[in-house]
């Protein structure tokens, strides 16, 4: 069975790009691909308060760490779109605050989808922040298959 329409977990991480091909490789001839950027409920209300010295510097960092993230989840949903776009396939974007698994639920409840396409972890030793994504609660939660795709450091 070829998947005709995916929901697609992404933020733009090597690990999230391999999971974008993964998906842009299985789906169906004009099928439609979902993309849900899901931004870590940790960076709510990040303010900077344990080193910045008054609530107006506070809310001006905090302001800046949004239009960033904001920024950011629109560029990369920009370059996925004409990727999925050029491919033929349809292309819906829904960015959320939130836990991961729980988001991720939450979106493949909205829909019918016939697969849901994720990255694996980075491996030990590789920078970045590790935003996991609570695998027991997403696969007890899912009621359609999931994909976990490899890293590409692995």
């Amino acid at each position: 069975m070829t998947p005709a329409k995916i929901l697609l977990a992404s933020h733009g991480t090597p690990g999230a790009r391999a999971a974008e091909q993964v998906a842009l490789s299985l789906c169906a001839r004009e099928g439609a691909i979902w993309h849900l950027e899901v931004v870590p409920d940790f960076w709510k209300g990040m303010r900077g308060d344990d080193w910045l010295n008054n609530a107006i510097t506070q809310q001006r960092f905090g302001d800046y760490v949004e239009s960033q993230l904001e920024r950011e989840l629109a560029e990369h949903a920009e370059a996925l779109s004409r990727e999925v776009l050029d491919r033929g396939f349809s292309y819906e974007n829904l960015s959320v605050l939130g836990k991961p698994a729980e988001c991720l639920l939450d979106a493949a409840a909205r829909e019918i989808f016939d697969l849901v396409v994720i990255g694996s972890p980075r491996p030990k030793g590789t920078p970045g922040y590790r935003s996991r994504i609570k695998m027991e609660t997403l696969v007890r939660g899912l009621r359609i298959p999931l994909f976990v795709a490899p890293h590409p450091d692995r």
